[in-house]
């Protein structure tokens, strides 16, 4: 009954489709009306038929030997799924990706009336020649799709039920689909989720082959399931993830971009030299869990354990390097500008002053191509106007006085090979502006009194603190300069955005060196501040801190800058909570808790809270508590 009323709406939706060209939301899935709008405008009719455009025998010979290593890994998967949908009525398929069926295998009977639609070797199924149908769908959706009887746009195809799913490489790209095919009335509901298993047993075997000297890291949520299909595949070179497979994708929330940018320490706790654990697990950053398996090359040398690292000597007062702490988005963010810049793509940076721009500019080269070329930083508003045209272009010997006699490169050519980073471009003379412009668009420089320009290769990394996209005579940017410079852009968000700050502010803590643990409460009010100077201002605190703590002494509130303490001591309006303490992680309302026995009244007043406060927060956690 439920098929028969789906029939009668699939038939009233097309009838609707074709007389208005839309369909009231719900008649028919999304994926398919968007096929069945993309066939409209490319003028098929649904009460036509596909074109005919089987090959001849001689170019699917040579099509298959294009296509052999795909074919060859598939067989088994092929077998596997036709043994797994069992019966009669079923034909497995394999397409390569721009939808022309390579193989079928299957019941010949049905075999020979899916042939009266061309569903069969030599022929295309991609949209652009079938219509909406399972293997064309898929390719342009990029996921599995399942197109049963009606929902096909060429009526001919209605016989059909096909349900196909992309197959991928290690590093995102199609490579085929896989689809399995039977008559309209042999709906069944796990048919996706079969197709899905066999394209596991062929990206698993691709994989395999793609990474053998390589280091290869095997998740799953359960211990029985390493080694088999369905579990999660990464590949490191060194540290540096240049593989995974659509399992460990999804599994990790990672997009094909972080190949060959993220590290090991980007996903995982730890280094991949101690992984997995003592008990055979890894933690992803982001806290979940997973059995794994580490299997190194077998090229590979055997290493030492890593003895613990000992920091390098620095002259007593002299500041830590800062550490990039990322999030996930900003991860994603910096994987897709690495991308990008490699493509020769101009990226520009904006946000806040101090919220890590130059940092972001530096991983970005850091994790390039150019990686091994110069990075070379230019604070336009730093450099004096008299002195910025001969600092960025060069100048020749005697081209003006005062000239060095050997003259100058110029930043621009000794960026030549690697990034050229130009820190608040915004503040740059609008009569250089031009200049710079030319630079960019013949990628040639001339220096002053030059008789001839000098070719140079850079990728070019802009930021700003500043709105730089408008028009007039004050906007601080040409136009033409501006959508030069921003090919691309990252928006970089302001440190009280973050949500993982109390995480974040520990792990710069730890990075001072040896020193206390910061209490609690200092935790809480540090967590909750505004930070108006972001990184910048918060790692000079943490500095200042640490400095004054000494190695074993303790951090006091009165060690804190006036205005922080005067944030922390303004009294919450009666009956709620204070900003900061919204702020505080269930980890630093466990931790005050534990120190203090489970007692919640001393808790309360080293948060600086009510104790309700507390005890309504430990409550919600299930956490032992004392009044």
């Amino acid at each position: 009954m439920a098929t028969h009323s789906r029939q009668h709406a699939l038939t009233q939706a097309r009838l609707l489709f074709n007389q208005q060209g839309a369909v009231p939301g719900g008649m028919v899935a999304e994926p398919i009306l968007r096929s069945w709008r993309r066939c409209a405008d490319l003028g098929f009719d649904m009460r036509g038929v596909r074109r005919a455009e089987l090959m001849t025998q001689g170019e699917l010979r040579e099509a298959q030997q294009r296509n052999e290593a795909l074919r060859r890994m598939s067989e088994p998967a092929m077998s596997f799924l036709r043994r797994q949908a069992g019966g009669s009525g079923n034909l497995v398929i394999l397409s390569d990706a721009q939808g022309l069926v390579l193989d079928s295998d299957g019941d010949t009977g049905f075999a020979h009336r899916a042939s009266r639609v061309a569903l069969m070797p030599g022929a295309p199924w991609d949209e652009a020649a079938a219509g909406t149908n399972a293997i064309g769908t898929a390719l342009v959706e990029g996921r599995p799709i399942a197109v049963h009887g009606a929902e096909h746009y060429f009526e001919p195809n209605r016989i059909l039920t096909c349900a196909a799913v992309p197959i991928t490489d290690s590093e995102g790209r199609t490579l085929g689909v896989l689809d399995l095919s039977s008559q309209a009335r042999d709906i069944r509901p796990d048919v996706l989720e079969l197709v899905r298993e066999a394209v596991d047993l062929i990206e698993h075997r691709l994989f395999e082959q793609a990474y053998e000297q390589c280091a290869v890291l095997r998740l799953h949520v359960d211990h029985s399931g390493l080694g088999a299909p369905g579990e999660a595949l990464l590949a490191f070179q060194g540290d540096l993830l240049i593989g995974a497979n659509r399992r460990a994708l999804h599994a990790l929330g990672l997009a094909a971009t972080a190949l060959g940018v993220y590290r090991y320490a980007d996903v995982f706790d730890g280094d991949i030299e101690r992984c997995p654990d003592a008990a055979g697990r890894v933690q992803t950053r982001l806290g979940a869990v997973y059995h794994a398996r580490l299997r190194w090359p077998r090229t590979r040398a055997p290493q030492a354990p890593l003895a613990p690292s000992l920091p390098a000597a620095r002259p007593a007062g002299a500041p830590r390097p800062a550490t990039p702490s990322f999030d996930a988005a900003t991860l994603g963010a910096l994987a897709r500008a690495v991308h990008l810049s490699d493509a020769g793509v101009s990226i520009l940076l904006q946000g806040e002053t101090g919220v890590g721009k130059e940092v972001f500019a530096r991983q970005m080269h850091a994790r390039s191509k150019r990686a091994s070329g110069p990075f070379v930083a230019v604070n336009c508003a730093a450099l004096p106007e008299s002195l910025i045209e001969s600092e960025l272009f060069g100048y020749e010997d005697g081209a003006f006085t005062g000239a060095r006699r050997q003259g100058s490169k110029g930043l621009l050519r000794q960026a030549h090979g690697g990034v050229l980073f130009l820190d608040e471009i915004g503040d740059m003379p609008l009569l250089l502006q031009s200049r710079l412009l030319r630079v960019l668009q013949t990628r040639e420089v001339s220096p002053l009194g030059a008789a001839r320009p000098v070719a140079v290769d850079f990728t070019l990394v802009c930021a700003t603190h500043r709105a730089l996209a408008h028009e007039g005579p004050d906007a601080p940017v040409r136009p033409d300069l501006y959508f030069r410079i921003a090919e691309y852009t990252v928006t970089l968000e302001p440190l009280r955005a973050r949500t993982d700050r109390l995480e974040l502010l520990r792990g710069l803590w730890a990075a001072q060196g040896a020193g206390p643990v910061l209490p609690p409460a200092i935790e809480a009010i540090l967590a909750g501040y505004p930070w108006p100077g972001n990184y910048r201002q918060l790692v000079a605190v943490l500095r200042t801190l640490h400095v004054l703590a000494g190695p074993a002494g303790r951090v006091d509130a009165d060690m804190l800058p006036a205005d922080i303490r005067g944030a922390a001591a303004v009294a919450p309006p009666s009956g709620s909570d204070p900003a900061n303490l919204q702020l505080m992680t269930d980890a630093a309302i466990r931790d005050t808790l534990a120190a203090n026995d489970g007692n919640v009244s001393r808790a309360a007043r080293a948060l600086g809270v009510h104790r309700s406060t507390v005890y309504r927060r430990a409550a919600a956690l299930g956490l032992p508590r004392s009044r």
